[in-house]
């Protein structure tokens, strides 16, 4: 089977993100694989040890993205592919990225592709279908179960908490969910393999792809932190007391009553 997993990089949330002027510092940042996309990286390698063939990460990032894809490799990943697009996109929003991603597949065989559900920066959830409509395939959105006889799928959906079981065929793209799987960690083997590893770089150049044609359908006006969450407040006194309290704050101060 041919399996390609789509890999972002992303901020790592349990880290401290600051904010100045309406752009995140990258250089305090700190980046690992979006979080989703390590079920997808999972998955792809545990559907390949199964039926054969070989799993490719790709991603559209800059040069630093490298570090992820060595990880994905690390995880059992066969081959990895960076599109840099550092020296020739100043923005991108999905629109852009899939743009890319369906020139990079123009000539691929593909048998099954994986993504994250969403990103964890900006969960539009949108880079999976929105490819799988360009290359004409079949897609299932987060999935929590994969089950491959022949050119039969089968799969379990999650809907809001619930299951749902889809039928398809392949080619298919799946977009994968919490619960789908455990990622695995790299082994030091894993990351000594890893290094030897092919890993292509390519540009727009090399898709035939020209930046007017990749302008952002969407604008991002501004990029703020929430903001602090205050202390809560623990009521005291007789529980009578403590009712009339609570009930006076909700509708005084929350305005919720």
């Amino acid at each position: 089977m041919n399996i390609y997993v789509l890999l972002k990089k992303t901020f790592d949330t349990e880290e401290k993100i600051v904010v100045s002027d309406g752009r995140i510092e990258d250089d305090s940042a700190e980046y690992i694989i979006n979080p989703y996309d390590e079920y997808a990286v999972e998955e792809a390698i545990k559907q390949r040890d199964e039926h054969g063939g070989e799993v490719t990460v790709v991603t559209v990032g800059d040069e630093d993205s490298e570090k992820q894809l060595r990880t994905a490799l690390a995880m059992g990943a066969d081959k990895a592919v960076l599109i840099n697009t550092e020296d020739d996109l100043e923005e991108g929003d999905q629109y852009t990225t899939t743009e890319i991603l369906a020139a990079y597949f123009e000539d691929k065989d593909v048998d099954l592709i994986l993504a994250g559900n969403v990103a964890i920066d900006e969960a539009s959830g949108q880079v999976g279908p929105r490819l799988a409509e360009k290359l004409d395939i079949p897609f299932v959105t987060t999935i929590v179960g994969l089950d491959i006889e022949n050119e039969t799928v089968h799969i379990e959906k999650d809907v809001e908490g619930d299951v749902e079981k889809v039928e398809t065929s392949l080619p298919l793209l799946v977009t994968c969910q919490q619960g789908l799987n455990e990622p695995r960690y790299p082994s030091l083997p894993g990351i000594m393999k890893a290094k030897k590893k092919p890993l292509e770089e390519l540009e727009l150049d090399d898709l035939d792809l020209d930046e007017d044609d990749l302008e952002p359908k969407t604008e991002t006006i501004d990029i703020f932190l929430p903001p602090e969450k205050e202390a809560g407040r623990i009521l005291e006194g007789e529980i009578e007391d403590q009712v009339k309290e609570l009930v006076s704050l909700l509708k005084d101060e929350a305005k919720v009553l």
